[in-house]
């Protein structure tokens, strides 16, 4: 094939005969999980153990440990995700975290590849094991989607033969070794009944998730019980994630004061430490905002008076060093004098290293970031600035270009950032207290209550 393969081509051409069913973009993310775990939960679970191989874009969509080390899989994701990378591993759901190198070594078992612009965004997994084999994606345009699942020996043959000639293109290697671990399974036994089975069961789980016609405003209880399972299992993951890390800081830390070493190589182990560090605040805060949000009934923060420039000045050098890492420069203006403010100092602390990491993504080097805290009535007026570079011209900070996946997470494919949404960043500070807004001429705007205000 000399015309370049892509991911997008390859679901154009699978979903050609396909009765087409639209829905809106939130419907079809509901339909794919859903799908998902009836794919992993029904039908994989009872045949991972004999070996085989899945595709996925842009996310492994696979969600259980045992199959990250029973299959061999190939992953296409945008350049610069970062959690997927060896040193960020946790991020695959970990059952034991007491084998810490057992959980990494699962990292060898799936290779990661940069996903090209031309192949799309929209999700792709393909499954081949020798009884068990289907093809699952989404096609479509902006709250057009169509969801199909393919497993005819048609399909499967296509799908096989354009996913090796995409990888001959991109990374002979791995070609060669897709073809290989397809010819190691021998003759498929194709499961002509499975899409017999696969769409009653999904639309049984479906059914479970719509609305009661019996109750005016079931519609938004269901989404909102949808949100809490969601928020559930983001955080279980972020105390998977952070688990790991910390193990490796620890075992940083003992090496650190054990052995003696080159300087360089001692320089490197603290440039671990500290990203070990910044990852395992990150996921803190997505565990807080995740928790915020599955409480059904959710306790109000006991807020006690803090001095909010004092928390400034003691972080400041921390978050200097950061930025600096990067090619950004922190000016921090505070007056004198400034009032205490209510909040919660642990999880502000947080917070604030959050919106940072935030608002600063995707600058380029040579910008500088400007925090601002200034007395506003009965508030205290937190404002987060960029200023570009030689210029003093203000630059508004960049809005969210991605989409919300859940109601914790902003993704944003162009760049690969994953962050916590405008609209958890928003309940996140009026748990503490603050108050977001977020205009043009001013940039992003907290507002905290002051101590002695009523």
């Amino acid at each position: 094939m000399n015309s370049q393969i892509t991911i997008k081509k390859i679901q154009e051409i699978l979903i050609k005969g396909v009765q087409t069913i639209h829905v809106d973009d939130e419907t079809s993310r509901r339909m794919w999980w859903a799908s998902l775990e009836v794919i992993q939960k029904d039908f994989l679970a009872q045949n991972y153990k004999q070996g085989g191989i899945w595709v996925a874009s842009p996310l492994p969509a696979l969600n259980d440990k045992k199959f990250f080390n029973q299959l061999y899989g190939w992953l296409w994701s945008p350049e610069g995700f970062p959690y997927f990378q060896k040193e960020n591993a946790g991020f695959l759901p970990v059952s034991n975290t007491d084998k810490i190198k057992k959980d990494f070594d699962l990292v060898s078992n799936y290779k990661l590849l940069n996903l090209n612009q031309k192949d799309g965004y929209e999700p792709f997994l393909m499954i081949i094991t020798p009884n068990f084999q289907c093809i699952l994606s989404i096609a479509g345009e902006k709250d057009k989607k169509i969801l199909f699942m393919k497993c005819d020996e048609e399909s499967l043959k296509i799908s096989i033969e354009l996913m090796h000639a995409k990888l001959n293109q991109e990374n002979y290697e791995e070609g060669v070794k897709f073809r290989n671990a397809i010819n190691n399974l021998g003759n498929l036994n194709i499961n002509n009944q499975f899409e017999n089975f696969f769409w009653p069961i999904l639309s049984a789980k479906l059914a479970k998730l719509g609305p009661s016609h019996k109750i005016q405003n079931s519609v938004k209880n269901d989404e909102k019980k949808v949100q809490i399972t969601e928020a559930k299992l983001l955080r279980a993951i972020s105390h998977e994630v952070r688990t790991p890390l910390a193990t490796i800081r620890t075992l940083i830390s003992s090496t650190l004061k054990k052995y003696n070493m080159d300087q360089s190589i001692r320089n490197r182990l603290i440039q671990i430490d500290n990203e070990c560090n910044e990852q395992i605040d990150r996921f803190g805060l997505i565990f807080n905002a995740a928790e915020l949000v599955s409480n059904e009934v959710p306790s109000l923060n006991k807020l006690a008076k803090i001095n909010l420039a004092e928390i400034f000045k003691k972080l400041s050098p921390l978050w200097k060093k950061q930025l600096t890492r990067r090619g950004i420069a922190l000016k921090i203006d505070i007056p004198n004098q400034l009032p205490h403010i209510l909040s919660d100092s642990e999880k502000l602390e947080l917070m604030l290293r959050g919106l940072i990491d935030k608002n600063t993504r995707g600058l380029r080097e040579g910008s500088t970031l400007i925090l601002e805290l200034r007395p506003a009535g009965q508030k205290l007026k937190l404002q987060l600035k960029v200023q570009k570079l030689d210029s003093n011209q203000k630059e508004i900070l960049k809005r969210d270009n991605g989409s919300d996946i859940g109601p914790v997470l902003n993704w944003d494919p162009q760049t690969g950032s994953l962050q916590l949404s405008q609209n958890a960043t928003q309940k996140l500070l009026a748990s503490l207290g603050g108050h977001v807004t977020q205009r043009r001429d001013t940039g992003l705007t907290v507002f905290f209550p002051i101590s002695d205000s009523k």
